[in-house]
């Protein structure tokens, strides 16, 4: 069965395509203020994290494992794998009112070359906790429940993730 890659979206001013991101995905640092509410409040924030950039995807932003505010974070069971990236491992976030988001981050301990910046750096599902920021714009999390791309309005698609995207 052959796929057919879907027309991209007009790009705007300020605005970037991930039809145009590459694949393998890219790494890149990001100053951007990046922010993660669990609980009603702020339980990581960051202006020192990383965007991995891949084609048909939004951007998969990466935070300091020291961006996270100290109890957040919980390890929990389970592993998955990325032929990128490696061996994933996961965690529950934990907000300061008790709420819990299972499996809701996760990171790579040791990544393969091309990734190696973002060792022990967190990842976060945006579809899984109150609500994820990129410089104060809350973002959309991208569809399908196992990517954990964040859509801004500085990003068009269409983007992988929802009904009939399988194949792209």
């Amino acid at each position: 069965m052959s796929f057919r890659r879907p027309t991209p979206d007009p790009v705007g001013p300020g605005q970037e395509s991930v039809w145009d991101y590459p694949r393998p995905p890219r790494l890149e640092e990001t100053t951007s203020v990046l922010q993660v509410e669990l609980g009603g409040e702020v339980v990581a924030e960051t202006r020192e994290g990383w965007r991995v950039l891949e084609t048909s995807h939004p951007p998969t932003y990466y935070l300091p494992r020291a961006a996270f505010a100290d109890g957040v974070l919980r390890p929990t069971a389970g592993s998955s794998h990325c032929e990128w990236k490696g061996q994933a491992s996961y965690f529950d976030l934990v907000g300061p009112d008790g709420s819990v988001a299972p499996r809701a981050a996760w990171t790579y301990e040791h990544p393969t070359g091309g990734f190696a910046a973002i060792a022990g750096a967190i990842a976060v599902n945006a579809n899984l906790v109150d609500r994820c920021l990129v410089d104060g714009e809350v973002v959309i999390p991208q569809e399908g429940g196992f990517y954990g791309g964040w859509i801004t309005s500085t990003v068009v698609g269409p983007f992988k993730g929802g009904p009939g995207s399988m194949g792209w």
